[in-house]
């Protein structure tokens, strides 16, 4: 071996012992953060998982599943809440990228300006803000009561207590967390690169096609993603705005708990729908990528 190999075996030696007690400096910072986690996050999970394994006799069993596999009702209500959730997040999107893209064009100041009035519904009440649309669109609301007045429709439309109350309410809810990731994917795409298509001859609109809507996608794909994902745990929504009729797994899980004080059952079902969503989010994430998913800095 030549000597200057031999001089460099004890600086790597060094130099990996210094990185190795960097390493367990950092482990020691995150370790509280870690153990919160585990806490309030794995343990609760663990213990859902355990009571939905226990029979109503207090016996290892896998009854609840079988309930939830031979009884039909239970996949209707798997239906309606993925149906609730892919409706709710394509109406998102179809309203919420234009506006976004409309508040990516506006100058800095005006754009912040219009992002409050788009964040104020955050700083309300969930409940609050339902039972508002609640008051709207009943049969006796405002909103029936100014369309009989305009001569648009003579009888009061059906407008809660079904799934286009429910959609209405969720789409309100919603659409703040699809356009905040949206907007700042598009104020970060660079308008030169239009100016550039521009010049080699593309329209405004085929520019627009071509460079700014593939440019945005992580955004809309990130935004899509969180709205669809809440949607799947929607509770106080469905079950005032659906009026009984729209019925999800909170909603079951919930009457499980509240009428029948069976958590076996409530846990099997809350597994199940936290399984199918970790299934939907794998899914995305492999067909998509973690660019498509995190956006352009979140995959860097």
């Amino acid at each position: 071996m030549r000597p200057e190999l031999r001089a460099d075996a004890p600086n790597a030696r060094a130099l990996h012992g210094v990185a190795q007690r960097e390493r367990l400096g950092l482990l020691a910072l995150v370790a509280p953060a870690l153990l919160l986690i585990a806490v309030t996050m794995l343990a609760p999970v663990a213990w859902l998982f355990y009571l939905s394994l226990l029979s109503d006799g207090g016996h290892w069993s896998l009854e609840h599943y079988q309930r939830m596999w031979e009884q039909p009702s239970y996949w209707r209500t798997f239906a309606t809440t993925f149906q609730v959730s892919f409706m709710t997040t394509a109406i998102c999107m179809l309203i919420g990228y234009p506006l976004a893209y409309f508040l990516s064009e506006l100058p800095r100041r005006a754009a912040n300006l219009c992002m409050i009035a788009v964040m104020l519904p955050l700083w309300t009440s969930l409940l609050v803000r339902t039972y508002a649309w609640l008051v709207l669109l009943q049969r006796k609301g405002l909103v029936n009561g100014w369309g009989i007045a305009l001569g648009w429709w003579d009888e009061p439309l059906a407008l809660v207590h079904n799934l286009t109350g429910t959609l209405i309410g969720t789409v309100h809810v919603m659409l703040p967390f699809l356009i905040l990731p949206l907007y700042s994917c598009m104020r970060a795409i660079d308008r030169d690169l239009l100016k550039a298509a521009a010049n080699l001859g593309a329209s405004p609109a085929r520019g627009f096609w071509l460079v700014f809507l593939p440019l945005s996608l992580p955004g809309l794909v990130s935004g899509a993603v969180i709205v669809f994902v809440l949607c799947l745990g929607f509770y106080i929504t469905p079950a005032v705005l659906g009026g009984g009729k729209v019925i999800m797994v909170s909603s079951r899980i919930a009457s499980d708990i509240e009428v029948s004080f069976n958590w076996g059952a409530a846990s099997a079902l809350g597994v199940v729908l936290l399984v199918l969503t970790v299934a939907v989010m794998a899914a995305a994430s492999r067909l998509l990528g973690a660019r498509g998913l995190l956006g352009d800095e979140g995959a860097r």
